[in-house]
């Protein structure tokens, strides 16, 4: 759970560093781009990151899916009303 929780972390503060990265580029050395291999490494984890979320998403809605199932399964069967004759 904590592994799914640094990784929605990360879905928002990867963009951040790398933003913080291209700045710190173009001021030191705006003619050489050293921030292209950073942004490398972190757009790779980011996607790792943004798979590992996904699928907590789809583990969370199959399992509300179950429950919501299960809970239809135990209500009683309502019977439609008697037209009147």
């Amino acid at each position: 759970m904590f592994r799914t929780l640094h990784a929605v972390r990360f879905l928002f503060m990867g963009p951040l560093i790398l933003v913080v990265l291209v700045v710190i580029n173009v001021m030191t050395s705006p003619g050489h781009w050293w921030v292209q291999w950073a942004a490398l490494g972190i757009g790779i984890a980011w996607v790792i990151s943004l798979i590992r979320v996904l699928g907590a998403l789809v583990v969370l809605g199959g399992i509300a899916a179950l429950i919501a199932y299960l809970r239809k399964q135990q209500q009683p069967q309502q019977q439609p009303p008697q037209p009147h004759p």
